[in-house]
């Protein structure tokens, strides 16, 4: 897969890059694997219902075609889109969360933090708080949006929302699990971890 660091990004504009992309590629096209941070923004996703959101606090709302709820992305979350053909490696979706959810929980894990996913609700959680969010969006085979890593963020905005549509879910970072990794160390060992997961 082609690795892209794309750095600080509005969520609109790799949004549309991300949506260009997959409706332009075919079988012979490369995966790729983004790597970035977005401006803060909250993302709604195609099940959102707008009662989950209560106050915006001047952030913007932008509606997405990803499954899940409404979440909130901002500076200090590792986002990683995966731009990946599904067909190529002959699983569905729920097999590719669960990947991106392996690939997760092995990061924590290497930094001595024990996390599982949950069967009833998609993402990755240390105890009873949630530490990254996941939603992806299949067309023609190829997948792309991807998870979301909290590594030291604000995470006041989470409270605005009901996250992922679930009342009363607490966010966590790693910052706050006592871990100052840094978004760089933290794209890092993402690539290594999900590398193994794809393989």
């Amino acid at each position: 897969m082609r690795i892209k660091d794309l750095g600080l990004v509005d969520f609109q504009s790799s949004y549309n890059a991300m949506q260009s992309f997959t409706a332009q590629r075919d079988e012979n096209t490369e995966d790729e694997l983004w790597l970035l941070e977005h401006n803060p923004v909250f993302t709604q996703g195609l099940n959102g219902k707008k009662e989950h959101i209560f106050d915006t606090q001047g952030i913007p709302v932008i509606n997405a075609d990803r499954g899940g709820q409404v979440t909130y992305h901002g500076p200090g979350q590792l986002i990683a889109y995966t731009l990946f053909d599904l067909k190529r490696y002959k699983i569905g979706v729920r097999e590719m969360v669960s990947r991106l959810e392996n690939a997760a929980i092995a990061l924590l894990a290497s930094n001595g933090i024990k996390a599982q996913a949950r069967s009833d609700a998609p993402g990755v959680y240390i105890g009873e708080q949630k530490i990254a969010s996941l939603g992806l969006r299949v067309k023609r085979g190829a997948c792309y949006h991807g998870i979301s890593l909290n590594v030291d963020m604000d995470l006041t905005p989470f409270s605005y929302i009901n996250p992922c549509g679930y009342q009363g879910m607490e966010m966590v970072d790693l910052k706050r699990l006592g871990c100052d990794l840094t978004i760089e160390q933290a794209k890092q060992q993402f690539v290594s971890a999900l590398n193994q997961q794809m393989q």
